[in-house]
């Protein structure tokens, strides 16, 4: 069992873990189940649309987003460098254990880039009227791929009613060793694009 951390605290890959190399970010998240309807709901079905959120990672240049190619999602899953692998696209967010997996390569990751800051963000949240406020269960973790033993956990616990998109961590290189930071900040980005611009 990892470290379980709380917002804003930081933790060390690479110090206690000799010869770290790959690591799985995995992600993970629950519909809130709506209650409610009655008999019409029953007739009728649930209006509701399943929420899609989307798990991305962007790549920075000493702090900056530079490259539309350094964005790794649903989109481009894999990033030019072969270091930052997207798993692939889960619609739903149902069953249990992680929704989405971001596998990165710390020992490849080319020297110009210092930080892989991981968001979350739901697909078409403004046209379907969707936020966080919606979801539950939120959380990052961070694997060993050596062992799949989880290094830390970050449950994310605020209340992000009207956030459509969430800064889940940011993983990062200082003095040498990559570490972890949990963030847990939620913006009212309507999609990726927005995010990144945030870090031009």
């Amino acid at each position: 069992m990892g470290v379980s951390l709380q917002k804003g605290q930081k933790v060390s890959l690479t110090k206690d873990n000799a010869g770290l190399a790959k690591i799985i970010v995995g992600l993970g998240w629950d519909e809130v189940q709506q209650s409610g309807g009655g008999l019409l709901k029953g007739l009728f079905g649930s209006s509701q649309q399943e929420i899609d959120c989307d798990a991305s990672a962007i790549m920075l240049k000493n702090g900056k987003f530079v490259d539309k190619d350094d964005l790794v999602y649903f989109g481009n899953l894999k990033h030019k460098s072969g270091t930052v692998n997207h798993q692939g696209d889960n619609l739903t967010g149902a069953g249990d254990g992680d929704d989405e997996q971001i596998v990165i390569d710390l020992s490849r990751v080319p020297a110009d880039y210092d930080k892989i800051v991981i968001v979350v963000n739901i697909y078409q949240a403004v046209q379907r009227r969707q936020h966080f406020g919606l979801i539950q269960n939120a959380f990052i973790r961070l694997v060993d791929a050596r062992n799949n033993n989880e290094m830390c956990k970050y449950n994310l616990t605020d209340n992000y009613s009207g956030m459509t998109a969430m800064i889940f961590g940011e993983v990062y290189r200082h003095n040498g060793e990559w570490k972890f930071s949990a963030i847990g900040n939620g913006t009212t980005d309507p999609g990726i694009a927005a995010v990144c611009q945030r870090y031009v």
